[in-house]
């Protein structure tokens, strides 16, 4: 008998908030970041309902550094990872137990002109000097989706 598992998860969403890095007390640095996929199913009356999931996800060392450093809240990410489990206890001494995400690949959705780079002043900006904070447009996983739709 085969004792074969597989442990891969992809996902393609947005970020729902600006990555954040930290140290490890090795020195190995990791980003924290929480991904938004929708995922859609029809209701009893035959109507399209999407709704959104969200995933944490961790990525360690200098792809961690990357991410931190030119991805944003809104940014579209491709992650491909494994999922890992694990429990603490609080304390309160309550066990807490969860899943996560270990990211081995991470993939840039946005052009660069779309990253955008952090100026001087911390606003986004195109690199020609002009804020284009407020003109890109964001949408969903999907097409089709407003920018009023998006759930972060």
């Amino acid at each position: 008998m085969s004792y074969f598992s597989i442990n891969r998860v992809v996902l393609v969403g947005r970020l729902t908030r600006d990555p954040e890095l930290r140290a490890l007390p090795s020195g190995t640095s990791v980003c924290g970041l929480r991904i938004a996929c929708n995922s859609s199913r029809k209701d009893p009356a035959g109507e399209l309902i999407e709704r959104p999931n969200y995933f944490d996800v961790s990525v360690y060392g200098a792809p961690g550094e990357s991410v931190s450093r030119y991805m944003h809240r809104g940014s579209r990410v491709a992650i491909d990872g494994r999922l890992e489990w694990r429990e603490w206890e609080t304390a309160e001494q309550e066990r807490r137990q969860a899943v996560s995400i270990v990211a081995d690949t991470v993939q840039f959705l946005d052009s660069p002109g779309e990253r955008g780079q952090l100026g001087e002043t911390g606003e986004e900006s195109s690199g020609d000097g002009e804020s284009d904070a407020g003109e890109r447009e964001l949408v969903g996983v999907g097409a089709g989706v407003d920018e009023d739709d998006l759930v972060f």
